[in-house]
């Protein structure tokens, strides 16, 4: 079966879905469409125009379309099997999946699901159910297999913890009684380090000396993260290499936090927290006592910046100064609590690309393509019409 995964309304999942599909979203160890991969052979994305040449779909005369927010599932999948052509399967009112030729859900014959069906409704769901998925993808990604041993100068505790090929851990201590430990292929976890579970590290992160990490939280791959980190999950190349803390916080790629970096994830009066929702232009209540940071790629903070709770910071803004910058900070915006200036496309592309050179990548005509797109998207949050 030909699997596509599909997005729908991706203002909602601004600035994160800005610069990737939905699909590419990390909740738990894997991204949602590596989670599909380990049920599906094909799988491919529909999206918007300006990403199909960075994710390109593939699509055959017989396809089964998934919402790309909704998470898989083995009751899921058995239900997935037994759809025909011409049928979408709902959940109270919403599209989970329909199997045609075409992207076209009009005039299907309805089925509707009993099952529980996960997915993220909301950006904070990535840190907030990366408990569960961290769970979920380390049985998917270790069973029958076997890890590493664990070296005598760490200490261990509980069973469910996974070291990969490659991976280093010296004098540390990882604590898997509350949840799995799972250590990608040649990551390091420096000395010092002490790790609460659940936890989750991408091939070749680094921890560093003395980290303090708290569960449920996941490293991408090609992260460096130190200091105090709590549920909260980089998607992958960015990095928070010092102390200070970082909690209930997504991390988008390309993203550097400079040392002494700090965020709330929580009100000096215990209010829920409310955060800026692109699709709503307002700031919308999560309904949730700690949320922090939302960062998009490419965006960076100089040293002791102070983020307060529940912020949003777009791509590609350069973030610094003393005081608490505003809890929206649009896209290629360049300042701090002091005031913003517009950071221009030239200047945001000179430092990718040495960012992108540093992992010995290049920044491509399709990166630039992405970025200048979404600059142009954004205009109007910085007043520059």
């Amino acid at each position: 079966m030909n699997l596509i995964l599909f997005d729908n309304n991706r203002e909602n999942y601004y600035p994160l879905s800005f610069t990737r599909p939905m699909a590419e979203f990390r909740i738990g160890i894997l991204t949602i469409k590596e989670k599909w991969e380990k049920y599906y052979k094909s799988v491919s994305i529909k999206t918007e125009d300006y990403l199909t040449v960075k994710f390109p779909i593939k699509q055959t005369k017989d396809n089964l379309w998934v919402s790309a927010k909704v998470l898989p599932t083995k009751k899921l999948i058995t239900e997935l099997e037994s759809l025909r052509v011409g049928e979408i399967l709902e959940k109270e009112g919403n599209i989970i999946a329909f199997r045609s030729a075409v992207f076209d859900f009009d005039k299907l014959n309805k089925i509707t699901t009993h099952i529980e069906v996960d997915s993220v409704k909301n950006l904070w769901d990535i840190f907030k159910d990366n408990d569960r998925e961290i769970k979920r993808d380390f049985s998917l990604l270790t069973k029958g297999r076997e890890s590493q041993s664990l070296s005598k100068n760490n200490t261990g505790l509980g069973k469910d913890i996974f070291i990969e090929k490659g991976a280093k851990i010296s004098c540390s201590i990882l604590n898997a009684e509350s949840g799995p430990i799972y250590i990608g292929r040649n990551a390091e976890v420096m000395e010092g380090s002490i790790i609460r579970g659940p936890f989750s590290m991408g091939e070749s992160s680094v921890l560093k000396m003395g980290s303090k990490i708290y569960g449920a939280t996941t490293l991408g791959p090609y992260c460096k993260v130190g200091g105090e980190v709590n549920n909260s999950v980089f998607f992958g190349y960015s990095s928070k290499a010092h102390d200070g803390f970082l909690g209930n916080s997504v991390i988008g790629e390309w993203c550097n936090l400079g040392a002494d970096t700090n965020n709330s994830n929580l009100k000096n009066n215990y209010a829920q927290v409310k955060l800026w929702n692109y699709e709503a232009e307002r700031f919308k209540n999560t309904e949730l006592q700690f949320c922090g940071l939302i960062m998009g790629d490419h965006s960076k903070c100089g040293i002791n910046t102070m983020f307060n709770t529940g912020t949003i910071v777009g791509v590609s803004a350069n973030i610094f100064g003393s005081g608490f910058p505003r809890n929206f900070i649009p896209s290629f915006n360049w300042g701090g609590a002091a005031g913003f200036s517009i950071y221009k496309l030239p200047k945001a592309f000179e430092v990718a690309e040495k960012v992108f050179g540093r992992r010995k990548l290049s920044f491509d005509k399709v990166e630039q393509d992405i970025l200048t797109q979404v600059y142009n998207m954004t205009k109007r949050y910085r007043n520059e019409l």
